[in-house]
């Protein structure tokens, strides 16, 4: 090296105080290597005999010291080691002490401010010891009053104990997942069974935080400078995404500004310069879970370079001030560096090839997802006058006479069916017992709930549930003789069960997402999984409240993210409720009214749909697509359905008398539905005994039919419901596919006169011509339609920064390739930026809210690091999950929007032939979806509205007869109880171009206004757990033209609250 005038005579000694395996490990030999490449340095390596068994005084003597602690390290010899020579310490030995213990991890971390997850404290001082303030429930835990709702973690108190549980709630199927260190290809396991917490020893019990399965990982070297890298949570699946080298897979993203104070408060705070932490990032905001002491990157020559560079920086300025530690133009070991090996991510264009040319990028992905197929939706009404029953509503609803209850809870239901048990009769009602008619059927509905109560051997509260509604009521006087009170004598009970996620419908919903991870990023390959891990797939996923709507939205997760394993952790990693726009029909129940008594009106009078007013356009008439002999096939149905539902009484016979020879507490094969939730195939064995497929009995299948039979038609009134045509058609399709082995005979040919019957009914109960169903959709769909608006908007604003970013940074790029940024990544050059960044996405909120707008900017991938040939390319993807009535409003606002007022004379969003299409679509079946496709041309002006494209497609989901297919096809079929998705649909005619700008336009006056949407509310229970995104960048607002004027915080706030 060239030495100055007052240069360094000697070279400056460095100490590698490390067990030998760390001495030798690829990084450490990179970095200093890289060190010694300076000629300012001589590293001293002790070695493990040495460090092990010579005294301290015949140590080698050197200037500064890296020691840090890892299995069998003498840590008191290193301490008195550094007293007797005092060299500088690169990390200093006293502190690595509390590293060891999480508890006094947490508190360091508190004492600085640095934000942790809310967490509690057990302390034990031998195992099972009993705590008074310690409390455990089905779905908490309570710790000093403070309550953790499941899901929750676990954490034993040593900090070398890798064990970590994360329990999950019985709503989202119960279990337990345990992480450890990795073992293979494997860092977790999960345990549906394990519902009580461990009691062994002492733990820390912390809020689980939902990071949409990605955690970061960040690598300080010294106060000012720090590297972070993202990786796929083990919380997900458990299995460690490796490359070809067999290396897990991470990449490299850039800290926020906060992030990076954070690093450099962890590096003061535990006086570690080289240390390793990991960061959560939910909800806008981001949170130091553990803290590993020394830890380097590894294969980043980058990052070795920038290690190298700091800590020669560290070495000189604290033993040779006078030395200029300014970093060389040209680092010494360029010359010989190896060229780092691009993992080849080949892509062809992301626009359709061949329609718009190599010029397209993809920028957003929204689709909205018909769940899969269920078992058939019950209900059982039944007015209860028992005591236990009535005393059950009042324990449940705190003792209220005049209020409901809802009983959904495994303990709450657990009670329901410990008292129906001893209220159903143990003899079959109405061979000698029972002479009233009413008491006959009350103990038949009674031995029902027992039997939907006992199906599956243990409760999933996804899918039963009970409300006790109270009718009447006496005075009676109080137990203290202080007057008089109230006391229900008879309440409605109604229990809904059934339509349930079956193993079909599973193994849809996987097959679906692994279609899309292959179809809708066009030219990727595994390019989705690569995107989502570098932080440049931003993906959320949201679901109804419904059980099955959430494990479809799991499920297709696990497909589109190639996951394993199951699905409740799946479920709870990644999946948002969000009821008020997913669920109900509330909004809209008196058009649905309506156009369900002018349905009946059609059909019943036997009147013919008039063709003639519009041949061309047969959809736009009243009632379209009802058979023209609507009236004359209901009672064909009727007597259908009558001659199925005796077969099914016969077989239930036979069962319950089975059960009674037994014993009344047995119960069918036990059929467990936690399991059956992991299942995509069949229980061979059910079928093969003549069973019922899924969890359903005989008793319950004969329940389901004879109440179809009842409701179609009222005998004594001589009238017919048309609303129990689709349930018809649905039991007959379900039974069709998972029941065929029964031979039922006559249920192939009700399937068919169901079938007509219902592509009349359904399309048409969600308004009887297209302007009803426009009005219809638009009430039902609005938050929803909202929402896609503001998704589609926030990309495009993001789309343009970018753009304009990219054309700032082109024009400076002479300015800036210098030596000395190759050289340095410090916090301080980051953070400027990181600033201009910002500026030009205008400033920050700076609210405890988060807003997915806000996080996109925050979490990118670190184009300086990534071995990723596009790192500025980012691809928004929103998937709701959701139930037929959604998907209905969603395409009939879509197709007709254009016949409103105030769009009169505009062409619909829709092609002709697409309409024609969609008309003959009688079914939009289980998984059928609608996508919007947002493309951006990059070589069109800015403000070209030809620069963002439009791309609408849809699927009529597995809407496959059961009874059609060649005979090859219809066997692999009915073996697998599955039908195949048909495959997306194009809505517009090849080569038109929907802008961005007419979407918004046409769909504008049905979509719920950005302002409108509400703050979000954490439903009870669920601290933080399902909790929406909460808030929006000034942009957003800026396009709302009525908000231009206003003052500019008024406007963040006003806004503050949109979803992601």
């Amino acid at each position: 090296m060239a030495k100055e005038d007052d240069g360094l005579k000697t070279k400056i000694t460095i100490g590698v105080c490390v067990m030998e395996k760390k001495a030798s490990s690829a990084p450490m030999l990179e970095i200093l290597h890289r060190l010694e490449a300076f000629g300012e340095f001589e590293v001293l390596y002790f070695g493990d005999k040495v460090i092990l068994e010579e005294p301290i005084e015949r140590w080698p003597i050197c200037e500064c010291l890296v020691a840090f602690h890892s299995t069998g390290y003498p840590m008191q010899r290193a301490e008195a080691y550094a007293a007797l020579r005092k060299p500088f310490l690169v990390n200093e030995l006293e502190q690595q002490h509390l590293l060891h213990d999480r508890r006094k991890v947490y508190e360091r971390l508190e004492m600085y401010g640095i934000p942790v997850p809310r967490y509690a404290l057990v302390n034990r001082d031998y195992p099972n010891q009993e705590l008074d303030y310690f409390i455990e429930e089905e779905d908490f835990v309570e710790v000093h009053g403070n309550r953790f709702w499941k899901p929750f973690v676990e954490k034993p108190v040593d900090g070398d104990d890798h064990s970590i549980m994360i329990y999950y709630p019985s709503s989202a199927g119960g279990g337990m997942k345990e992480l450890f260190r990795k073992v293979g290809n494997r860092s977790s396991e999960f345990h549906p069974e394990t519902r009580r917490v461990r009691r062994e020893g002492s733990y820390i019990y912390e809020e689980f935080m939902p990071t949409g399965g990605t955690d970061v990982k960040v690598y300080t070297v010294g106060p000012e400078y720090a590297h972070a890298e993202a990786r796929k949570s083990p919380v997900v699946d458990g299995v460690v995404m490796r490359n070809p080298d067999g290396k897990e897979v991470r990449y490299p993203v850039l800290l926020t500004p906060t992030e990076k104070q954070m690093a450099r408060e962890v590096c003061i705070a535990f006086r570690q310069a080289v240390c390793g932490f990991d960061l959560l990032r939910c909800e806008g905001r981001s949170y130091v879970c553990d803290v590993n002491g020394w830890s380097f990157v590894k294969n980043s020559y980058k990052y070795y370079d920038d290690a190298a560079c700091v800590l020669r920086k560290m070495f000189l300025d604290a033993k040779a001030p006078h030395l200029s530690s300014t970093i060389p133009p040209t680092l010494p070991w360029k010359v010989n560096e190896p060229v780092q090996q691009s993992e080849g991510l080949t892509r062809q264009g992301s626009g359709i090839i061949g329609t718009f040319g190599q010029s397209e990028e993809l920028r957003c992905v929204i689709a909205v997802i018909r769940h899969g197929d269920r078992t058939p939706k019950q209900k059982v009404k039944l007015k209860v006058t028992e005591e236990k029953l009535l005393n059950l509503m009042l324990k449940y609803n705190g003792g209220r006479p005049r209020a409901e209850t809802k009983l959904k809870s495994a303990v709450q239901l657990q009670d329901l069916l410990d008292a129906t048990r001893i209220l159903v009769p143990r003899t079959r009602p109405g061979r000698e017992s029972d002479s009233e008619a009413e008491d006959i059927e009350h103990a038949e509905k009674l031995r029902q709930v027992k039997a939907v109560l006992e199906e599956g051997g243990h409760f999933s509260g996804i899918y039963r549930k009970v409300q006790l509604k109270p009718l009447k009521w006496v005075k009676v006087p109080k137990t203290n003789g202080e007057g008089e009170e109230e006391r229900p004598t008879e309440a409605l009970m109604v229990l809904k069960y059934g339509g349930v996620l079956t193993h079909a419908g599973r193994k849809q919903a996987e097959e679906l997402g692994r279609y899309f991870r292959n179809n809708m990023y066009p030219g990727e390959g595994t390019g989705l999984l690569r995107l989502h891990s570098t932080y440049r797939h931003d993906l959320k996923i949201y679901s109804s409240d419904e059980g099955r709507v959430q494990m479809s939205a799991a499920a297709f997760a696990k497909g589109l993210l190639d996951l394993e394993g199951q699905l409740t952790p799946i479920l709870v990693s990644l999946v948002s409720k969000d009821s008020s726009m997913l669920d109900g029909l509330d909004n809209a129940s008196i058009e649905i009214k309506e156009a369900k008594a002018r349905l009946n009106e059609i059909i019943t009078s036997g009147m013919k749909a008039v063709h003639s007013s519009s041949p061309e356009k047969p959809w736009m008439v009243d009632g379209a697509g009802l058979p023209a002999n609507a009236s004359e096939l209901l009672p064909k149905l009727v007597n259908l359905t009558k001659k199925v539902t005796e077969q099914v009484r016969l077989s239930a016979m036979n069962e319950d008398e089975e059960l009674v020879e037994t014993s009344p507490y047995d119960v069918i094969p036990a059929y467990d539905q936690a399991k059956a939730l992991g299942k995509t195939n069949i229980d061979v064995d059910r079928i093969a005994a003549g069973l019922p497929c899924g969890s359903e009995g005989f008793l319950l299948m004969f329940a389901r039919w004879r109440k179809l039979e009842r409701d179609l038609y009222n005998e004594r009134k001589g009238r017919f419901d048309i609303t129990q045509i689709p349930d018809v058609y649905d039991s007959c399709k379900y039974d069709l596919l998972h029941n065929a082995h029964l031979n039922l005979e006559g249920l192939d040919e009700l399937f068919k006169v169901a079938q007509l019957l219902a592509d009349g009914v359904i399309p048409n109960e969600y308004g009887i011509n297209p302007r009803q169903k426009l009005k219809i959709g638009s009430k039902i769909a609005r938050r929803l339609l909202g929402k896609i608006l503001i998704d589609l908007r926030n990309t495009r604003e993001e789309a343009i920064s970018v753009a304009e970013l990219k054309s700032n940074q082109d024009n400076s790029s002479a300015a800036s390739s210098t030596g000395k940024e190759d050289g340095e990544n410090y916090l301080k050059s980051h953070s400027k930026t990181e600033n201009s960044r910002r500026t030009s996405f205008t400033s920050e909120i700076s609210m405890d809210q988060d807003e997915d707008d806000d996080k996109e900017i925050k979490y990118r991938l670190d184009p300086k690091y990534a071995n990723v040939k596009t790192p500025e390319r980012h691809v928004r993807t929103r998937l709701y999950f959701t139930s037929e009535s959604h998907i209905h409003s969603l395409m009939n606002v879509l197709r007709y929007c254009n016949l409103d007022e105030s769009l009169q004379g505009e062409p619909s969003l829709v092609c002709d032939n697409a309409l024609d299409r969609l008309y003959r679509t009688k079914e939009l079946d289980y998984m059928s979806y609608i996508v919007l496709r947002l493309f951006e041309n990059t070589e069109v002006a800015l403000e070209d509205p030809k620069r963002f494209r439009l791309e609408l497609t849809f699927s009529r989901g597995a809407d496959l007869s059961p009874l059609e297919g060649t005979d090859s096809e219809a066997a692999s079929l009915h073996q697998e109880h599955t039908l195949p998705i048909m495959g997306p649909e194009r809505l517009q005619e090849v080569g038109s171009c929907l802008t961005l700008e007419m979407m918004e336009k046409m769909v504008r006056p049905f979509a719920m206004p950005a302002e409108d949407f509400p703050p979000p509310s954490v439903p009870q229970g669920f601290s933080g757990y399902f909790s929406k995104s909460a808030a929006v960048l000034e942009r957003l607002v800026n396009l709302w033209p009525f908000h231009k004027h206003g003052n500019t915080n008024d406007r963040m706030f006003s806004l503050a609250g949109l979803p992601a």
